[in-house]
């Protein structure tokens, strides 16, 4: 037997290739998974739900009363209605199923770089072509604009945005937001816009694309925002007339999510803004201490990321960012080389800072004696 062209075309995540470089003992700054708590009346009432039965296949699209709480919940950022989102098997699933919906065999996608390491293959298992487009590297890490404008032909069927970006912790402007629309409007492209990291912002608001569904598909999740990794549980935003087509990918992609966690959602929502308020002073105060570390080590520098819980700082050692972080990791810390997330990439490492302060302060500190031996 043998493996498809198709997968055998894409290659295995940078990020999960750190992992068996590392001692047992290391600490781990490299996977971006909340070391919080769960809200309790999601791990009550998932509980709930299955102590009483409800374990059986359900709507393709998710709860009805689910839907219309996400819809509810969401509409801060531009009117839903339940019709509108479909809940899906992780915010992942959510954007691979988008991309099989609406992407066909020989277009062209744009995808950020640096970005997620999985927007380029999901094209590509599409049977489209990825495209890098430049983030600005003023430290903000913006679109750059006249990049995407030259890069863009008749092929091009779709743009990925993130905001709030992994790897860089980057918020999209509404002036970015603005330039973004006018092309995807001018030239008939959709605009997929990852926005799953929309509740850590730590300066300024989050810009959304959910007022903006005639011509963006919105993908989100609780992953992140309700600290439950492991129960995988995203949604896709759109609107009615796209719909169908997301519901029957969906179908044919699993038949429906699980059903004990879409009650421990529905349960937790009303309830997120205490728990969103304390997570964000977490990160907040996580994320002043791992910038001011890093820019005290000379050769590094970082402007405090506005959202996510990523750090992206640069570097200047003459040194591949893959060969770099496989030193680090041999020291004892894990992180992503910056190169994992697309050619612009490079120069960079990225350090998630869901992790405790203690974590935090221990990996700075083999950061600083990696680097400190570098330069002698």
């Amino acid at each position: 037997m043998k493996s498809s062209q198709r997968i055998d075309s894409i290659p295995m995540s940078g990020i999960r290739k750190m992992f068996d470089l590392a001692g047992p003992d290391s600490i781990n700054l490299g996977l971006g998974e909340p070391d919080l708590d769960p809200p309790a009346e999601a791990i009550e009432a998932m509980c709930e739900a299955s102590k009483a039965g409800r374990n059986k296949y359900g709507p393709t699209a998710g709860i009805p009363e689910l839907r219309d709480a996400i819809a509810d919940y969401f509409s801060k950022y531009g009117k839903l209605n339940g019709s509108n989102v479909m809940i899906t098997p992780s915010g992942s699933t959510a954007l691979l199923e988008v991309t099989q919906a609406m992407v066909d065999p020989g277009d062209e996608v744009l995808v950020p770089s640096p970005g997620f390491v999985i927007y380029g293959p999901h094209a590509s298992l599409a049977g489209a072509t990825p495209r890098e487009y430049r983030l600005t590297d003023d430290g903000l890490f913006q679109p750059d604009i006249d990049d995407i404008q030259s890069r863009i032909t008749k092929e091009t069927s779709m743009i990925v945005v993130t905001t709030p970006s992994n790897p860089t912790g980057g918020v999209l402007t509404e002036e970015s937001k603005k330039a973004l629309l006018d092309i995807a409007r001018d030239k008939n492209i959709t605009i997929l816009a990852d926005e799953v990291y929309c509740e850590f912002i730590y300066e300024g608001e989050h810009t959304s694309f959910m007022d903006s569904l005639d011509c963006s598909v919105v993908v989100n999740g609780f992953s992140k925002m309700m600290a439950v990794t492991g129960w995988r549980m995203g949604f896709v935003a759109a609107e009615d007339e796209m719909m169908d087509a997301l519901i029957k990918m969906q179908y044919h992609v699993c038949a429906s999510p699980a059903m004990p966690p879409l009650y421990g959602i529905l349960a937790a929502l009303p309830h997120m803004k205490p728990y969103l308020d304390n997570a964000r002073s977490v990160f907040r105060g996580r994320r002043d201490l791992i910038c001011e570390r890093i820019n005290d080590i000379p050769g590094m520098s970082i402007i405090p990321p506005k959202g996510a819980f990523y750090a992206f700082p640069s570097y200047e050692a003459d040194v591949p960012s893959a060969d770099l972080a496989a030193e680090l990791a041999s020291a004892g810390l894990i992180c992503t080389p910056g190169s994992a997330f697309g050619s612009y990439g490079e120069k960079h490492l990225r350090f998630s800072y869901a992790a405790d302060e203690s974590k935090i302060k221990r990996g700075m500190d083999i950061l600083a004696d990696v680097m400190s031996r570098r330069s002698d």
